[in-house]
């Protein structure tokens, strides 16, 4: 078994040896959803790695590269071993061998979110020094399930561009995690609508969304035009444009209660809980 980097690993083949890692699992990934996913969390195949046996990829951690918090930073964007070779630990031979990379490229912290009742995994995490830093909590409904009433609230929405979103970050009441941030909306620009409600040529709410893959990114009012149906407009005008037939809203603090008491008025269910946990390099 060799561990290198993917620097020189087509889209292509890895996207067969993600398909082999989760074959078993629930959810299904479409080629294109995998790619777009790579985009928005700032995949880097240099700085990402893959363990080989006889040129076959039997495992990889996929690396997204940026920013957060202020902070040069590694997000596990996907960590997949083939179902024959789970058990051996591999992932953690994966992540040993890419720290001297990641420091040598500047690298000051590791990033990732983890299930919570995936404790297997958070043991192993807590041994390695990762540290929990948030809750968050993940919401998802089918669309024919959500009761969002047309609300006429005085606003008219329309498509806005991304400068937009840049303005209207001071209207959120939490710091997004890694794949709901600016910089992953920034990134993956091309597969994503931005929709802003207006009163009086003034934005007073936004929403980000990815109608391919169902993704409300964000969604947020600004507080003195709060309570007034702006969220339930834009919700309505998101879910009127999704091509799929659910909606999912990822990584909500759970140290914010407007948020999840607006998702469950709306029928949109808490599905999960993660935690966000952090190495220092």
């Amino acid at each position: 078994m060799e561990i290198k980097s993917l620097e020189t690993v087509d889209f292509d083949s890895l996207f067969k040896s993600f398909e082999r890692a989760f074959e078993d699992y629930a959810i299904h990934f479409e080629k294109e959803e995998v790619r777009s996913m790579l985009i928005r969390r700032g995949y880097d195949p240099k700085l990402s790695f893959g363990a080989f046996v006889d040129d076959e990829m039997v495992a990889f951690t996929l690396n997204g590269i940026g920013r957060f918090n202020g902070t040069a930073t590694a997000y596990d964007t996907g960590t997949g071993t083939v179902k024959e070779y789970r058990g051996d630990g591999i992932a953690g031979r994966i992540f040993t061998y890419s720290i001297p990379f990641l420091k040598e490229a500047g690298v000051g912290q590791y990033l990732l979110e983890v299930l919570q009742d995936n404790q297997k995994a958070i043991a192993v995490y807590s041994r390695m020094n990762f540290e929990v830093t948030r809750e968050f909590l993940c919401f998802r409904q089918m669309i024919e399930h959500i009761d969002n009433p047309i609300i006429n609230t005085g606003c008219r929405t329309m498509t806005v561009d991304i400068n937009h979103i840049r303005r209207a970050q001071q209207c959120l009441d939490f710091d997004p995690s890694w794949q709901n941030s600016i910089e992953s909306i920034e990134r993956g620009i091309s597969d994503l609508t931005y929709l802003g409600a207006f009163i009086d040529n003034r934005m007073v709410g936004y929403c980000v969304l990815d109608v391919h893959t169902g993704d409300l990114s964000q969604i947020a009012v600004q507080c003195d035009h709060r309570r007034k149906g702006i969220a339930s407009r834009l919700l309505h005008e998101a879910i009127a444009l999704m091509k799929t037939d659910f909606i999912k809203v990822l990584n909500i603090s759970a140290d914010d209660s407007t948020m999840p008491a607006f998702l469950q008025s709306k029928n949109i269910v808490q599905a999960s809980k993660q935690y966000e946990m952090v190495l220092r390099l």
